[in-house]
């Protein structure tokens, strides 16, 4: 580190001042890629099952892109998260956006030229655009005390709706636009995902400074250094591992619920005959969902506690389970409520459960937990994803969903072993 990087780091440990406007800035900033980011993500969703339906002509196996991609974001989130630790925020997410963009348009080479295996290469390295979305939630804690960390993390995703609202219902338009390009319709999409994933990295590349974790590490320091005899209530921080393990379950749960059901919805949707309009509709409620209430819920999860929340959670998910499997296949007004729910629970399950994480963590181990934590999301996701395809093929697509309603469940005894853990 430079002596002029340091001396800017050192004004904004002294000046709590400084303090608030980079707090805010960086919410800005990291709010303006999640537009992107959740569109690439959102439109990538969409029609991934479908297109691998189309390529290898069988059910059985639409599953697996929403698996492939959610188990790349697993590597990718472990490498965002070590980049993170050891050189910064802006360094990390801009690293995963990028590569996520490469995926995208490894997607859209696979379909052009019909290459299943191709497919299945880029769907794992589209995944690092999946996991960083993620992770850059937690970019926004970073300056942010206790009172304060579940609101920051709704605000980056209520921005992150914006686009992963947009991505879905393009799905029309960028078909159009890939075949009039020579492109498969189902790959249009991806266009937009490339595009998308990439245009977030160059904003955090270019705005994001200076770092948020690094002078969050800065002002860490400073206090350590002012208080060298001892700890004090303001200047102790610890590594709560219980804490970690019930935030890391809360989020492990919630993924794979929410995954498995909505992997196979578009697939369920278009054999009851819903176009790709429908699809679409209903898949942008639900992303909405996931993301929207976020606001709200942050105020929520710092108000009422983070493992209530996650009650409400469990709660929420048993309800969307239980209406996707006895909603008729034609019924655009119960799917897009089922599908509505189940991304509402996700969003309980997740902020509670981000929340919980950096609540007990420090400055000096925070950004790789998160990234390993991330990685058990995505691995459960890709679980999920994968095997959901293979119930629905065996099964039915009610079964899968009374199946994902009920594993909501065990969030209850998650949540009872955690009363010891919350601050």
């Amino acid at each position: 580190m430079s002596s002029k990087t340091y001396q800017m780091n050192q004004s904004y440990a002294d000046s709590q001042e400084k303090q608030k406007m980079l707090y805010k800035r960086t919410l800005i900033i990291i709010s303006i890629s999640q537009i992107f980011g959740g569109a690439g993500l959102a439109a990538g969703v969409t029609v991934g099952a479908l297109l691998a339906q189309q390529m290898l002509g069988t059910d059985a196996f639409a599953g697996v892109p929403s698996g492939l991609f959610t188990l790349g974001s697993a590597g990718a989130a472990l490498i965002v998260g070590r980049l993170s630790q050891r050189y910064g925020r802006r360094t990390g997410l801009t690293a995963g956006f990028l590569i996520g963009g490469l995926g995208a348009i490894g997607v859209i080479t696979a379909a052009i030229i019909n290459s299943v295996f191709l497919l299945f290469a880029s769907l794992l390295i589209y995944g690092a655009g999946t996991a960083t979305n993620l992770q850059a939630r937690y970019a926004g804690t970073d300056l942010a005390n206790n009172k304060q960390r579940a609101t920051a993390i709704s605000i980056t995703m209520v921005f992150t709706t914006f686009g992963a609202v947009a991505g879905p219902n393009l799905v029309n338009v960028m078909g159009d636009f890939a075949l009039s390009i020579g492109v498969p319709s189902l790959a249009g999409p991806f266009i937009l995902s490339a595009a998308a994933f990439i245009l977030a990295g160059l904003v955090l590349f270019v705005l994001l400074r200076p770092d948020p974790l690094v002078i969050a590490r800065t002002i860490e320091a400073s206090k350590q250094e002012s208080n060298r005899l001892g700890y004090s209530a303001d200047t102790e921080q610890m590594v709560n591992k219980r804490g970690i393990i019930v935030g890391a379950a809360i989020m492990v749960l919630t993924q794979i619920v929410m995954v498995a059901i909505m992997t196979m919805t578009p697939v369920h949707m278009r054999h009851h005959g819903h176009d790709l309009g429908e699809i679409g509709l209903v898949i942008g409620f639900h992303i909405a969902a996931m993301y929207l209430p976020s606001l709200v819920t942050g105020v929520l999860v710092d108000k009422f506690g983070r493992t209530a929340m996650a009650i409400a959670s469990g709660a929420t998910l048993l309800l969307a389970g239980l209406i996707s499997a006895i909603a008729p296949g034609d019924s655009m007004i119960l799917l897009v409520i089922a599908l509505s729910l189940l991304g509402l629970g996700w969003n309980f399950g997740l902020i509670s459960g981000t929340a919980l994480i950096v609540d007990s963590t420090d400055t000096s181990n925070r950004a790789k937990t998160q990234g390993t934590v991330d990685v058990l999301i995505a691995l459960s996701g890709a679980s999920g994803g994968a095997l959901s395809g293979m119930i629905v093929a065996g099964s039915s697509y009610t079964a899968l969903s009374f199946t994902g309603g009920l594993l909501s469940l065990l969030l209850i005894p998650v949540v009872i072993w955690s009363r010891g853990s919350e601050k």
